[in-house]
């Protein structure tokens, strides 16, 4: 069951305090966003004659986009809606109250019936047309410094696009194989001793669970084990964790897996792999196999080697983005490993298809600059940023020079970027537990950043506006 919406203004909201203030910016980002135009695509999730109703969209999408944008926990929103009453107006309440919209819970179902996809929608209405450039007094730029209206003159190409890709890290401890099968061993442990209380079996399975856990935290509190200590422990875990998962398999033939929890199922199922792929890797003495898992409790985190002086491993999905003229939109997010080189003709192709038109540069790493990348920017003049392929010449006339250092400082801007997600709207270090949601949460931080841009924006076309060509602040809000 779904409960409508019946929006109002920020005049008419009823609060103690007096009249809002339109320039709060909560209130902006209220009146930024067509709600009820994605009402529908959320409605859509829920039963019209079954269970209680559901909380309206503006509730929902509001309540993520403060806890965005504001980094706090899911009990610490909920308070912070309680005491504000532009949050309050943000998430569509009428009047202010004290008594919770929701309860803590519902944060997380939130990022559930919200998926990326209907995120990047919203991004991509809101944000594409003003990506085409308006700066302070009106005109049109772009990231690199060129002038649209220059490229209009017998130019088919304008803007300029900014490529690149990160990694938004999971929330997971540092894997190590020893910690891996001593996690798994005692999940096995729990699960055992649920099953065993639906057997017949008088005595429960012999586990050895304190001998391995003695095992386990003498190897721990070695600073630094050598490699034939450390191959001593990951077989030794590997033979309590192959025991362990016997004895399930026998108790699992007088009980169903349905007496186990959703959780220990999944459990369950990862931790047959993890050991496969363990004992694999164990056997042939090597330390990389596809698809490895790296954590129990979220099996899809797979690992990717960035090459960073900070980490050369990261643990987390890869994303690749396109920016224009500073605001982000995302391109893929990939749980595996992947090149983004691939990525460079969809990215400029979407361009054309929701433009209009080619973009006039590509500023892009220099893993970007293969020969098909060269070849399809080449046939559609489309400048693409670095050195051309081959032997470098020895005479680089200075106009080249200027350029190359032009494109590396516009490459700032994305770099930049990333640093503000990360810094400032988590993204560095991702908190969800469940794939679709992590997805939400990574959508979800690019459009935090675009709503933070526009609200700059405004906020600079109002104060040049009003200042300089005495515009009543009136006119200016409609």
């Amino acid at each position: 069951m779904y409960r409508t919406e019946n929006q109002i203004s920020l005049a008419e909201f009823m609060s103690p305090f007096g009249k809002l203030d339109r320039n709060n910016r909560w209130a902006q980002i209220a009146d930024m966003i067509p709600w009820r135009k994605y009402e529908p695509k959320y409605a859509s999730q829920f039963c019209d004659d079954n269970g209680a109703p559901a909380v309206p969209f503006r509730m929902a999408l509001g309540t993520l986009i403060i806890k965005q944008r504001t980094g706090h926990s899911d009990d610490e929103v909920l308070q912070s809606i309680i005491e504000n009453p532009y949050m309050q107006y943000l998430i569509g309440l009428h009047e202010f109250t004290t008594d919770p919209p929701f309860s803590q819970r519902s944060i997380t179902n939130f990022r559930k019936y919200i998926p990326q996809e209907l995120i990047d929608e919203i991004n991509e209405d809101l944000f594409r047309k003003l990506s085409q450039g308006d700066d302070v007094s009106g005109k049109r730029g772009s990231d690199d410094g060129s002038n649209p209206s220059d490229s209009d003159k017998g130019h088919p190409n304008q803007g300029s696009m900014l490529l690149d890709a990160t990694c938004a890290p999971s929330d997971i401890a540092y894997p190590t194989d020893v910690n891996l099968l001593n996690e798994a061993r005692e999940k096995l442990e729990g699960i055992i001793d649920e099953l065993h209380r639906y057997t017949k079996a008088r005595k429960k399975p012999r586990t050895y669970r304190q001998e391995a856990r003695r095992k386990y935290l003498n190897f721990v509190k070695q600073r630094k084990p050598r490699k034939n200590r450390i191959r001593k422990a990951i077989g030794q875990q590997l033979r309590y964790v192959r025991r362990n998962i016997k004895h399930v398999d026998v108790q699992l033939e007088q009980a169903s897996t349905e007496v186990l929890s959703s959780r220990q199922k999944q459990w369950l199922e990862t931790i047959r792999k993890l050991y496969a792929q363990q004992e694999e890797m164990h056997r042939t003495k090597t330390h990389s196999i596809p698809d490895r898992i790296v954590s129990i409790s979220q099996p899809y985190v797979r690992p990717i080697v960035r090459g960073k002086s900070k980490a050369e491993t990261e643990f987390g999905a890869k994303v690749h983005i396109s920016m224009v003229n500073g605001y982000a939109f995302k391109d893929k997010i990939g749980w595996d490993a992947y090149n983004e080189e691939g990525l460079l003709i969809p990215a400029v192709e979407d361009y054309k298809k929701k433009n209009g038109f080619y973009p006039e540069a590509v500023i892009a790493d220099k893993i970007y600059r293969n020969r098909n990348n060269h070849a399809y920017c080449k046939e559609r003049g489309i400048r693409l940023s670095g050195p051309k392929l081959g032997r470098p010449t020895k005479q680089l006339n200075n106009i080249h020079k200027a350029q190359e250092r032009q494109d590396a400082s516009a490459r700032n801007a994305i770099e930049g970027k990333f640093g503000e997600g990360k810094t400032k709207y988590g993204l560095d270090r991702v908190m969800a537990r469940l794939q679709n949601t992590s997805e939400t949460v990574i959508a979800m931080v690019f459009l935090c950043m675009n709503i933070s841009r526009r609200l700059r924006i405004l906020l600079a076309l109002f104060l040049w506006r009003y200042i300089f060509r005495k515009i009543p602040v009136d006119n200016f809000f409609g």
